[in-house]
């Protein structure tokens, strides 16, 4: 086997491939529905959003070289401590959201692609159904999706590419003209909270870190290059679409919005086209997530953050972390519509960004950085997880109760974990990670 490590390419086609997946091809109705014509500005804004993130991840990831991303952040800058655990349990929860996001931005695709009655008995099948199968791919271990993830990158990139390329020119710029009336400027912002969760992969770099060559210099690159490089795409993309599609046809193909908008240029060949690169693409992103939350389960486990159960890594014999993971993500695509799951899975990612700026600006000194900087990006943070917990409160209710059950349970579960079963974390290996060179 070989230890090759990853080269700047490779690492920005994950991180992109990572971010261009269910969230930009199952929610962009819901954005044009919050935003109307405004929406390219709410891309934007979202990537403003992210890079307030990357200015923090990009120095502390040439210096903490971790494969635990996030968490060996927060670890060395706030120390062993029960909010550190509950962050923990939060992280590793993000990844569960995650799976039952792209399992419903699957069946949104697939069930029209396969011309089949969009009832929820058939999504049920079809979620149950692609979850369990990842799952006993994920059980039996497959070394050659690494190896793939490329190429699905390349093909779905094409696709987009090819799609932006041709609905260009039939674009009517007169749907393009900007809202600036209060409704539709309260609804960009709300767009750009929404839609924060399409750039969340760039976090990616970072647990790739111990396989790359020359982290110091290639995560800070990776993760600058990989945000501006999606953001030009949904950029593209939403231009494209609402320049050849009215708002209320958008609105009504809400869960495979992309596949409608490519049949006025592109006929139903288009449809066709851009239905299989989604579901190319949302099934490549939910087996990598279903391998990742059990990896990272394990990982967590293994240095005291999750419970012991989490541990057991050897698959033939006890893959607790595979079969938890799948199940609560399961449980979630069943149970919650897609936008409630979107903006819960933006919520929990959220608040481990703020943490993760809050550990930077403590240590400023040891990691770098200015303190100005990390302190606005910290204000922006917070700006955005309250209005998105203003914009749950006034939409879904059910998605505000959801979040902040699950910040509690998170709390609860590493409270008794710490305090009843006596399990600590400092003598964790990432306190004795080495800092790397500037």
């Amino acid at each position: 086997m070989t230890n090759k490590k990853l080269n700047l390419i490779e690492v920005i086609a994950m991180a992109v491939g990572t971010m261009i997946g269910a969230s930009i091809f199952s929610i962009f109705g819901l954005g044009v529905k919050l935003a109307g014509t405004n929406l390219p500005w709410a891309f934007i804004l979202s990537g403003v959003y992210a890079m307030a993130v990357a200015y923090s991840y990009a120095i502390l990831g040439r210096k903490i070289i971790s494969d635990a991303g996030p968490m060996a952040f927060i670890l060395k800058g706030l120390g062993d401590n029960l909010i550190t655990g509950t962050l923990s349990i939060l992280y590793w929860f993000s990844f569960v959201v995650s799976i039952a996001l792209f399992a419903k931005g699957f069946a949104g695709y697939f069930i029209p692609l396969i011309h089949i009655d969009s009832t929820p008995l058939n999504h049920t099948l079809v979620i149950t159904g692609l979850i369990l199968f990842f799952t006993v791919l994920n059980f039996f271990g497959s070394k050659a999706v690494g190896q793939a993830e490329f190429w699905i990158v390349l093909i779905k990139l094409s696709i987009l590419l090819l799609f932006i390329a041709a609905g260009f020119q039939s674009i009517d710029w007169h749907r393009l003209t900007p809202q600036t009336d209060p409704v539709h400027l309260k609804g960009l912002l709300n767009a750009s909270i929404v839609f924060f969760l399409s750039y969340m992969g760039f976090g990616l770099v970072t647990n790739t870190s111990e396989n790359m060559e020359n982290p110091q210099k290639n995560v800070p690159r990776a993760i600058y290059i990989s945000i501006f490089v999606v953001m030009l795409i949904y950029l593209g993309i939403s231009v494209v679409t609402l320049g050849n599609l009215s708002l209320s046809e958008i609105i009504k193909a809400s869960e495979n919005a992309l596949a409608v908008a490519a049949e006025p240029f592109l006929g139903q060949w288009g449809f066709m086209l851009i239905s299989i690169g989604a579901v190319i693409s949302i099934s490549s992103a939910l087996n990598a997530t279903i391998y990742g939350g059990a990896n990272i389960a394990y990982a967590l486990a293994k240095e005291g953050f999750l419970p012991r159960q989490f541990e057991r890594k050897v698959w033939f014999e006890a893959p607790e972390g595979l079969y938890i993971t799948a199940a609560l993500g399961l449980f979630l695509a069943l149970f919650f519509n897609l936008n409630a799951i979107a903006v819960i899975t933006t919520a929990v990612t959220t608040m481990i960004y703020i943490f993760v700026l809050i550990s930077h600006y403590k240590n400023v000194d040891k990691f770098g950085g200015k303190k100005w900087v990390i302190g606005l990006n910290l204000a922006i943070l917070s700006f955005v997880f309250l209005a998105l917990m203003r914009y749950q409160w006034q939409t879904q209710k059910d998605a505000f109760a959801a979040s902040w059950l699950i910040f509690a349970a998170a709390f609860l579960i590493e409270y008794l974990y710490r305090y009843y079963f006596k399990r600590n974390f400092k003598k964790s290996r990432i306190f004795k990670i080495p800092l790397g060179k500037s």
